[in-house]
């Protein structure tokens, strides 16, 4: 024979030794009959399934890891300074206070309106000015969304936010509120919440400044929820492949368990004759009265491959008497055992055919064949033959 070809069949070999399922592919149909005409066991479909689906768990898909999300726009560093003095809103606001608080407020618009070169120092003054107006007016929403809209120029966007949620916290219709506290949002990258208020803002007094701003950030925001739906959905349906994984290693493992059960049945006799077990009555003394009743449970015995035991004895035999508890208890305790009783004076026909010529007699019996006797009583002998027998 071509050796190369012998080499190629051995290798072949050695591939079914590792993984059996290859034997089931349809093209080796007629591989598969040869095999089985020469008596050998293919597996069945549900054990492979099985042990494909173990390997499948075996390797746990790796955890998702987002990417880096590139946004356009200056974000700054958080200011860190010491929190500004703020008024208290309980106080009754005289109106000699509310007008000294309006002066204050226009020397800081003034402040904030004069020159370029010295913004940053006119910027400060403007908050001292503003400071001092909050502190006579504490219930003034305009002067905190005010001094809110320097902080931003200042890019001190922290002190901003503070400044903005007690204006809304006095006025929630405050447009200068929500458009500082969006323009201080957007400074730090918080580019939803930002574009949030800058709407809220627009939607009550809208101005160019909220326009560009909006220009700028809600760019930044489609990318952030693209990017948001995109691992979503990835999470979806790596959740959706791992409910299904665990739905087929469930149903894996009920194939497996169906064909173990199915395989059992084939396997074992008491299974596949039911009738046989039910005319036994495991853990009884069954009484024979006439030959054909003692052929039918020998029968049963048989087709189910357990031993029998054919007691022979009589009501008037004292040795009889005392081992009739013995051997009720001896069926209730070797309950694969077929114990039968039979009266030599009721059944005279089966003692006859049986030779029976002393009681009590014991006879062990298998495919309705004698294997051993004991006569008399013999506990011992008894219960020792029946450990011998039974195993």
């Amino acid at each position: 024979m071509d050796g190369e070809k012998v080499s190629q069949l051995r290798d072949f070999v050695r591939h079914c030794k590792s993984n059996p399922s290859l034997l089931l592919d349809p093209s080796l149909a007629f591989f598969r009959d040869y095999l089985q005409s020469l008596g050998a066991k293919i597996p069945t479909s549900p054990t492979v399934e099985s042990h494909v689906k173990v390997e499948d768990d075996a390797m746990p898909e790796d955890d998702i890891v987002e990417s880096d999300l590139e946004l356009d726009g200056e974000v700054v560093k958080p200011d860190t300074d010491t929190p500004q003095q703020m008024g208290d809103p309980t106080v009754e606001v005289s109106e000699e206070n509310r007008d000294a608080a309006q002066m204050l407020k226009a020397k800081a618009m003034d402040a904030i309106s004069e020159g370029r070169l010295e913004i940053y120092c006119k910027l400060d003054e403007a908050i001292e000015h503003l400071t001092k107006a909050i502190l006579l007016n504490p219930t003034s929403a305009i002067l905190y969304a005010t001094r809110a809209s320097v902080f931003v120029k200042l890019s001190k966007p922290n002190a901003a936010i503070r400044d903005a949620d007690a204006a809304l916290q006095i006025n929630p219709d405050s447009a200068k509120g929500y458009k500082s506290r969006g323009m201080a949002k957007a400074m730090l990258g918080h580019w939803e919440e930002a574009a949030r208020d800058l709407h809220f803002a627009s939607g009550i007094d809208h101005d160019d400044e909220i326009h560009l701003m909006l220009k700028k950030v809600e760019p930044n925001v489609h990318r952030i929820e693209e990017h948001r739906r995109k691992y979503e959905r990835l999470r979806k349906e790596r959740e959706v492949r791992r409910i299904e994984r665990e739905r087929q290693r469930r149903r894996a493992g009920s194939e497996a368990a169906y064909g173990r059960e199915k395989k059992e049945q084939t396997s074992d006799p008491e299974l596949k004759d039911p009738e046989s077990l039910a005319a036994l009555q495991d853990g009884s003394v069954l009484g024979i009265h006439s030959s054909s009743e003692l052929e039918t449970k020998l029968r049963a015995a048989s087709r189910l491959s357990r031993l029998a035991i054919l007691y022979f004895t009589a009501t008037w035999c004292g040795p009889c008497r005392a081992m009739a508890p013995l051997y009720k208890s001896l069926a209730e305790k070797h309950r694969r055992v077929v114990f039968l009783k039979a009266d030599i004076d009721e059944a005279g026909d089966v003692a006859q055919q049986w030779n029976v010529n002393s009681v009590p007699t014991f006879f062990f019996l298998k495919n309705g064949k004698e294997v051993d006797k004991v006569v008399g009583a013999d506990k011992n002998a008894l219960e020792r033959k029946i450990a011998q027998h039974s195993s």
